[in-house]
């Protein structure tokens, strides 16, 4: 420790000047290096850590860097990624049998690190190099496949996975999560808040993942070949874009020219922090921070929309720029308008009493740049259906909603926010169902905080849970619990459980295990474990049920157990197969997986979460899982009714059966029966289609917001049942199945 604290002294102090390494645990703030051997490079304007005997989060190897944060005034700030790595194929950044790292080069002018694994047949070589004075990484990767096959459609890359603040997504594809980069206006992509940025530079990109965190070439590699590409971190002190288009513009020596000028307010007089949005091609492009009423970018040559705003300001008209080669162009702005603000109160239309709502920007000023203001707001913990904002002045719709389409319809209020002054809007939510009443409650049986890439604090995490109607309040970071206790406090202020669980995530699955026993810790190595340390470590930590998370993305168990990758192979010791709502497009292949469990008599049984990280962003609970509980509601007894089956997933719809999911009907040879189910829908019903084990039985097409189906059958042979129900809008409900066993002896 003493060792540590020295280290720390010596690279904090404002005449640190020089580059150098610090071997041990890392002295970036919030780190995750911290093993003996693990490596970190400092100079005067940003730190980064090597996790070379720290596990990586997401079982990712070792050797990748996993800890970033600026350098201000000689002091080392907070980590802000989770980890920043190589993707040999479309995350699959496993098998691996070593990690090499070796310190090529330490002078105070210059540090190059070196990390070298194996991925199947290929040798995956990074080479780390930061110099004094820059404030950028630079990666150089070589792809080596020293196999006798060709490795076909690979898409290979650096990642970029921020631990807190936004992303804004490569310029041009904003909104795309998976897709080529043939509309892209940039090769970047940069997390950012208002006192930092890292972008990460990808001149190779042609392809991107995950909304822009993986940053892919598509290529293939023969037997023999290679494959090189560069990549570079740079790291901010502040949240301006203006270093980073500049460092775009010298590494590929772009022409270019100089936008600057002033920014007032609607009294004449400068605006202190003001932030010039620039758009290419009717596209957000970049943003520079000004200071004291000035600002200044330089830009390549080219036709540019700009605007300007500040934190809660409103925004200017947009100004048509084109900007020549060498050029130096002024453009002012005038006119921004101060903040007001808006005071909510939500209730039922019925009783009046207090609701937990969600309230979103739907027409009106949504910020580009996020930390100028939220899109998205939620009513307090603590004062029920009481909430407030503070928004730019202009015209506004806000969508108000309390458990959306599935409990109660949103509504919408309109208002005009004036500069300096509150206005009052109340909002009266019909809630129209109440399944907790006969005994069927629901939680959100995947859902993050703010551990690894999530960004939700836990109060946050709260108040959007109890705004989607969820009944149980639900936890599950990776690999971590730090956060049990404190959102076990909150749930026991408000009076409403708590489930904790924890995403156990390696490298070739995810795995959510609940409800663990308060202060436990995880105590397995995710880049080391099999299947069978991974379910032993979810029953060591108290976990009464285990759900298989996200089954056939990349790296997902059964895909994973499909491409021969999954250590320890099959294991049948889980309990529940997620439905994720990050996934739609994965549904009918889950189906597909449970029916053909069913039809072989093995009582897996469906469950279902969002996957939410951000929930200004994303949506609590829409996705989420109601089991039917007898007595008190426990996050014990929850999940016993899930391990038996008493559940159903939706998207939506909502499923009353008469004969209980999980539940088994013993009937004699030749025997008629009916299937009965009592469905609601916001939106209104479109269809239910019960499914045996040859297929679709048969479907009823639907009309109203409430029916009864009764799906009249014979009993032939033993069999399983199970309920798929639409409404208008798409959205579906998945019943667990009904088991009949045909038997002589009925009872």
């Amino acid at each position: 420790m003493l060792v540590a604290l020295a280290a720390l002294c010596l690279i904090t102090g404002p005449a640190a000047a020089a580059v150098r390494i610090v071997h041990g645990p890392t002295p970036i703030p919030g780190g995750d290096a911290s093993a003996a051997g693990d490596l970190t490079v400092v100079n005067e304007r940003l730190a980064f850590s090597l996790a070379i005997q720290s596990p990586v989060p997401y079982g990712v190897p070792k050797g990748a860097l996993v800890d970033l944060a600026p350098v201000t005034d000689g002091k080392i700030q907070r980590d802000r990624v989770v980890f920043a790595d190589v993707i040999p194929n479309n995350w699959s950044a496993w098998p691996n049998t070593y990690q090499r790292v070796a310190v090529v080069k330490q002078t105070p002018e210059e540090v190059v690190i070196r990390a070298e694994r194996d991925w199947g047949e290929v040798t995956v070589s990074t080479v780390y190099s930061l110099q004094a004075g820059s404030d950028q990484v630079h990666m150089a990767v070589t792809l080596s496949n020293g196999g006798a096959s060709a490795l076909n459609n690979l898409r290979s890359g650096v990642t970029l996975w921020p631990g807190a603040g936004f992303l804004f997504a490569v310029p041009g594809l904003a909104g795309l999560v998976d897709g080529p980069a043939a509309n892209a206006l940039s090769d970047r992509v940069t997390a950012y808040d208002e006192d930092w940025a890292i972008t990460l530079h990808a001149p190779y990109l042609d392809h991107v993942g995950y909304g822009s965190k993986d940053m892919y070439l598509s290529h293939s590699l023969g037997p023999g070949e290679s494959r090189s590409f560069e990549a570079w971190l740079q790291v901010g002190a502040r949240g301006d874009l203006a270093p980073v288009v500049a460092e775009e513009i010298a590494r590929k020596r772009l022409p270019s020219g100089e936008l600057s000028g002033a920014v007032k307010g609607a009294d004449g007089k400068p605006v202190d922090r003001p932030v010039v949005v620039i758009e290419k091609a009717g596209k957000p492009f970049a943003w520079t921070l000004g200071q004291a009423g000035r600002y200044r970018i330089a830009l390549p040559a080219g036709d540019y929309g700009v605007y300007a705003t500040a934190k809660g300001y409103s925004q200017t008209a947009v100004q048509a720029v084109h900007v020549g080669a060498g050029a130096r162009l002024g453009q002012d702005f005038a006119g921004l308008q101060p903040p007001g603000a808006i005071a909510f109160s939500v209730s039922r239309k019925d009783t009046g009493a207090p609701l937990d709502a969600r309230i979103s920007i739907e027409q009106g000023q949504k910020p580009l740049v996020e930390f100028l203001g939220r899109r998205t707001f939620f009513t307090e913990l603590d004062r029920k259906g009481q909430g407030s904002a503070s928004l730019a002045p202009g015209d506004y719709a806000f969508k108000v909603a309390y458990a959306p389409d599935v409990l109660a319809a949103p509504v919408t209020l309109k208002a005009r926010v004036e500069p300096g002054k509150t206005l009052s809007l109340a909002a009266a939510i019909e809630v129209l169902f109440d399944p907790k009443a006969t005994g069927w409650v629901s939680a959100d049986l995947h859902h993050h905080s703010d551990q690894a890439e999530a960004v939700t604090p836990l109060a946050d995490l709260a108040r959007s849970e109890l705004a989607a109607g969820l009944d149980l309040l639900f936890v599950s970071d990776h690999d971590t619990t730090i956060n049990h206790r404190a959102l076990q406090a909150i749930a026991d202020r408000r009076g409403v459980g708590f489930i904790p669980s924890l995403e156990i995530s390696t490298s070739w699955a995810h795995f959510n295990a609940f409800p663990l026993r308060l202060g436990e810790r995880m105590a397995i190595d995710t880049g080391q474990t099999t299947i069978d340390g991974v379910l032993a470590e979810a029953r060591r930590l108290g976990a009464a049920v285990v759900q298989v998370n996200h089954p056939f993305i990349p790296y997902g168990y059964f895909a994973s157990l499909a491409g021969g990758v999954a250590p320890g192979g099959w294991n049948p010791g889980f309990d529940l197969v997620e439905i994720n709502g990050g996934n739609p497009s994965d549904d009918d292949k889950v189906l597909g997986a449970m029916a053909g469990f069913w039809t072989r008599g093995e009582r897996y049984y469906l469950s279902g979460g969002t996957d939410t990280h951000d929930v200004w962003n994303q949506l609590s609970g829409q996705t989420r899982t109601f089991a039917h509980v007898d007595g008190p509601v426990t996050p014990q007894a929850y999940a016993a009714a899930l391990k038996a089956g008493h559940s159903y997933v939706t998207h939506g719809p909502l499923i009353a059966p008469v004969q209980m999911f999980g539940g088994d009907l013993k009937l004699k040879p030749g025997a008629a029966f009916s299937l009965d189910y009592d469905l609601m829908a916001v939106g209104g019903l479109k269809r239910a289609t019960l499914v045996g084990q040859a297929g679709p039985v048969r479907t009823f097409d639907l009309t109203g917001q409430k029916a009864r189906v009764e799906f009249p059958l014979s009993a032939s042979t033993s069999t399983w049942y199970a309920i798929v129900v639409e409404d208008k809008a798409g959205r579906r409900a998945y019943g667990n199945p009904v088991w009949v066993k045909v038997t002589d002896a009925p009872g």
